[in-house]
């Protein structure tokens, strides 16, 4: 399911592994990894297959709908991030309106419109880019690992804000490994990195970690919102929105009942 959801524009896959219930032992299993390698490494490795078959049974049939039904497959992924938003504000244990409400959300809407501000293509694998460009592509995974690593933000939303996309479907689809390397070398060491620092956030100051992780969400929205259609697409699309929100709100539900 997370390996699926990664391929959506603007659905986190961190968000639908917390939405599942697992995102907690996912950051814990990265970052203390060494405190118990071996059950770590089973959970990591099944995760891991697990996420790879969700991507190869899901890609055909997201892209086909999203080419034959682009609007309303655009209004589900909307009301899907929107479905996940109460959890997300339950997790921050607020009890009480106050400026954290506004303050922190606004910190996280900033920083994802700030991604959208950075040069095109500047992190993306280049020819003959030497160390510099090497050097860049590191720096580029580090910030592809802290869209991986937190919930609300789109992998494939970020790829395409810092440019990057084509180019490394591009490499990918050619089979072109060597250009990619420091860029997964910062992926790999970005997301060790990440993973302790969010686990401490979430310990120490878990309701503002919370709330700055609703406004990654809410600044995705923007670039995912395909306009509004016309005639009986509308109708269709709103439908599609209502399906994707309580596709993901009872599903959330759920899983809290079932922790409770």
């Amino acid at each position: 399911i997370v390996g699926g959801t990664m391929l959506v524009p603007g659905v986190s896959g961190g968000s639908m592994a917390m939405i599942l219930g697992i995102y907690d032992r996912l950051i814990s299993s990265v970052s203390s990894f060494m405190k118990n390698k071996k059950e770590n490494l089973i959970f990591l490795a099944l995760f891991c297959l697990g996420g790879g078959l969700g991507m190869i049974l899901f890609a055909r049939p997201l892209l086909g709908l999203i080419e034959r039904f682009p609007m309303p497959m655009m209004y589900f992924f909307l009301g899907a991030v929107a479905g996940g938003v109460p959890m997300i504000y339950k997790e921050s244990g607020l009890k009480r309106l106050d400026y954290k409400v506004v303050l922190y959300p606004v910190i996280g809407i900033l920083l994802v419109a700030g991604l959208s501000l950075l040069p095109a293509g500047l992190f993306g694998p280049q020819d003959g880019g030497g160390i510099a460009g090497a050097l860049m592509q590191i720096v580029g995974g580090v910030i592809i690992a802290i869209g991986l690593v937190l919930p609300g933000i789109s992998v494939s939303q970020m790829l395409y804000m810092l440019g990057i996309y084509e180019g490394i479907m591009n490499n990918i689809s050619c089979l072109n490994v060597v250009p990619l390397i420091p860029l997964g070398i910062g992926v790999v060491g970005g997301i060790f990195l990440t993973t302790r620092v969010l686990e401490n956030l979430m310990k120490r100051h878990p309701q503002s970690t919370y709330l700055i992780i609703l406004g990654f969400m809410f600044g995705s929205l923007p670039e995912l919102f395909p306009g509004i259609p016309g005639g009986i697409t509308l109708v269709f699309s709103i439908i599609s929105a209502l399906l994707g929100f309580f596709a993901i709100y009872f599903m959330s539900l759920k899983e809290s009942g079932m922790q409770a």
